[in-house]
């Protein structure tokens, strides 16, 4: 049986998400004739809209997890602040770049960006799957375990790898450098982001310190 209530919410969010996003990449831009924001809007939305459909239907603890979290802590809090600002002003100024032609980005560049961002939606659909305690927010759950099986034996935080290459292929789906330049910065976020959630499962999750040997790399294998 499906939850109506939830079902209700997961829908509302959905929408509202997807009013706000247009707005800030189609009015900047003047027209709804974007064919960069028409791209980012379909892989954005269309694989969102099945994901939670998975999840409403085999997990909706976990959608329903991921759609009412709060942050707790303040560092955590600070980074989500700013990653928010970030993505709303890449957002404006990659329309704004489109209307007035400021260092756009050529089609081959949009559409090998949207093949990477699918990539990243892969891969984040992936740990969802694998990671049943998976939340939006930094916490250790009650009667959570250490996952270290699948991508979880590769990296320590692939959903964050996940939301690198997401967060980067947008500005370059929708044309614009500029905006590129101004999501840069969202990695040096997530790799601050690791870093506190990792001080936190270590001193509350049995068995995370041992898994910090046995899997060496955080983000990207050889690198970090």
């Amino acid at each position: 049986m499906v939850d109506r209530r939830l079902l209700v919410q997961a829908l509302v969010r959905y929408v509202v998400g997807a009013a706000l996003v247009a707005l800030l990449v189609f009015v900047p831009a003047g027209t709804i004739r974007y064919p960069g924001g028409l791209l980012l809007m379909g892989c954005l939305f269309v694989p969102m809209f099945i994901v939670g459909i998975a999840l409403l239907l085999h997990n909706p603890t976990l959608l329903r997890k991921r759609l009412s979290a709060r942050e707790q802590e303040s560092a955590q809090r600070a980074v989500v602040a700013v990653s928010g600002l970030m993505f709303v002003a890449a957002f404006i100024v990659a329309g704004l770049s489109f209307r007035f032609g400021w260092l756009t980005a050529p089609g081959a560049v949009q559409h090998g960006a949207a093949i990477v961002f699918l990539f990243g939606y892969m891969l984040y659909g992936e740990v969802m799957r694998e990671n049943t305690y998976l939340s939006r927010t930094v916490e250790v759950q009650r009667g959570q375990r250490v996952i270290d099986t699948g991508l979880y034996g590769v990296v320590r935080h692939p959903m964050y790898l996940a939301t690198i290459l997401m967060f980067l292929s947008m500005p370059l789906m929708l044309g614009s450098w500029v905006a590129f330049l101004i999501m840069l910065p969202y990695i040096p976020l997530m790799a601050a982001r690791a870093t506190n959630e990792e001080k936190v499962l270590a001193r509350g999750l049995t068995g995370y310190q041992a898994y910090q040997k046995r899997v060496r790399w955080r983000l990207v294998p050889f690198v970090w």
